[in-house]
């Protein structure tokens, strides 16, 4: 037996007096779809896109185990605009794995992003940013990842504990079909306290300061045995200030 810990849901009003007190909050899909002005179940109109997500052919581990799209945005008010598409970069300094590396993946499809649905979830949470640390505009990246156990283990972060490098991110877990693992952690970067759990409700949320938190999600590995498949698809975005990373 894995002992699991239940995740410290807030509620949707509590989201902003949680990220001020301890850098991070958590997210029951029912206040996510609040906050974002969305009827219930919306969301999941987005799921079937994980299914068409490409191989990650990055991964300096050896492993197979990451498929993932990723598109970038400028949010200004309430205003979405997408970015050319680029490469997604980060320094050594927040990425020891992978930084430094110009990173192209696939992007995300176009009926995604014009999904009526995604622009709500971008622009309700950009506004909880923006409440946040006024910023105009806010550089957005998005990235859809699924990670698989076809390896026998799947590494949500082969980087290990980190920041990213911005001034929010946002993880939303999608989905989890047939793995135990996966556990959420959140630390203080320059103190002694921490927080294990597992989100395992689609479309729940933690929210993150980037500045004062080190997050990690531990490995996860098939219930059955190898080859019966099982995965964990999230949606991860990222707020920052001034200019996409690497354009500075």
């Amino acid at each position: 037996m894995v002992a699991t810990f239940s995740a410290p849901f807030a509620p949707a009003e509590a989201l902003l007096p949680a990220m001020r007190a301890q850098g991070y909050a958590v997210l029951l899909p029912d206040a996510v779809v609040a906050l974002c002005g969305e009827p219930p179940g919306a969301l999941d109109a987005l799921k079937g896109s994980w299914d068409d997500l490409q191989p990650d052919e990055y991964l300096l581990d050896g492993g197979h185990y990451r498929k993932r799209r990723h598109a970038c945005f400028v949010v200004d008010g309430g205003r979405i605009e997408r970015a050319p598409h680029r490469a997604h970069w980060q320094s050594q300094d927040y990425n020891a794995l992978h930084g430094g590396l110009r990173r192209w993946f696939e992007p995300i499809r176009d009926d995604v992003v014009a999904s009526p649905a995604w622009s709500r979830l971008l622009l309700g949470l950009s506004a909880q940013c923006s409440q946040l640390r006024d910023a105009h505009p806010w550089y957005v990246e998005a990235h859809q990842f699924r990670i698989d156990t076809s390896d026998g283990i799947g590494r949500p972060t082969p980087e290990g504990a980190h920041r990213d490098g911005v001034d929010f991110v946002a993880v939303l877990v999608v989905d989890r079909v047939g793995i135990r693992g996966g556990e959420t952690r959140v630390f203080e970067s320059h103190g002694p306290n921490g927080q294990r759990f597992t989100l395992d409700q689609p479309w729940s949320l933690l929210l993150l300061d980037d500045a004062r938190v080190i997050h990690e999600s531990t490995p996860i590995q098939p219930l059955q045995p190898v080859g019966e498949g099982g995965h964990r698809d999230t949606l991860v975005l990222t707020w920052r200030a001034g200019a996409f990373q690497g354009d500075d």
